[in-house]
């Protein structure tokens, strides 16, 4: 394959991470990954929202920001898992929406977010991962990460608006969107040729 970047997006349980490991390890490519560094802030925002989102999601913004420089000057072709525009455009806005951060520290974020979004190179081909909320609730149930068993209906039908929100006005690349809820790439091989091929055609236009 041809030196390109390639970004997946999605929901939580859209199956996002399988895609990358599966497409890493037919490609031969490099996965980039969501900073696997402790957030400070955490477990001070999970006590307290209002009080401490802005500082929580200032610290994932910083963080995104070095991976995307660090795929920017990385010779192969990579694919990243969750993109800096989704930190901003789904899940900052949607706290900001709930209340959770003021105007002016929204405003204060989205500048930065700006500035670093105009020093980055954007994907030659962005996947969006599409999955109906019942298969997302399965799938979240069965990798039983305590965090997010608790997770409402409400707040997934929520960032599925707001996925679609900002793809809607996305033109930094193409976008190819999968629909999930069904297909079984890994042992269905018409399945699996009908992904390959169409993610190649967008490669090589």
């Amino acid at each position: 394959m041809a030196q390109k970047y390639i970004a997946i997006a999605g929901n939580m349980g859209s199956g996002k991470s399988s895609l990358v490991d599966f497409l890493c390890g037919h490609f031969g490519i490099r996965p980039f990954f969501e900073p696997n560094d402790a957030n400070p802030f955490l477990e001070l925002f999970y006590s307290d929202m209002k009080r401490w989102a802005f500082h929580s999601q200032m610290h994932f913004l910083t963080h995104k920001f070095r991976i995307h420089r660090e795929l920017d000057s990385y010779e192969g072709t990579v694919l990243q898992d969750r993109t800096i525009y989704e930190d901003s455009e789904i899940f900052a806005f949607n706290l900001f929406r709930q209340g959770c951060m003021t105007k002016e520290e929204f405003r204060t974020y989205r500048d930065l977010y700006e500035v670093m979004v105009g020093a980055i190179n954007p994907p030659d081909l962005l996947i969006y991962l599409h999955c109906p909320l019942a298969t997302l609730k399965k799938r979240i149930a069965g990798r039983g990460r305590a965090m997010e068993k608790s997770v409402p209906d409400e707040y997934l039908k929520r960032l599925e608006r707001y996925y679609r929100r900002w793809l809607a006005k996305y033109d930094r690349s193409p976008v190819l969107t999968i629909s999930t809820a069904k297909m079984d790439y890994i042992e269905d091989f018409i399945h699996r040729h009908d992904l390959l091929q169409r993610i190649s055609a967008h490669l090589s236009a």
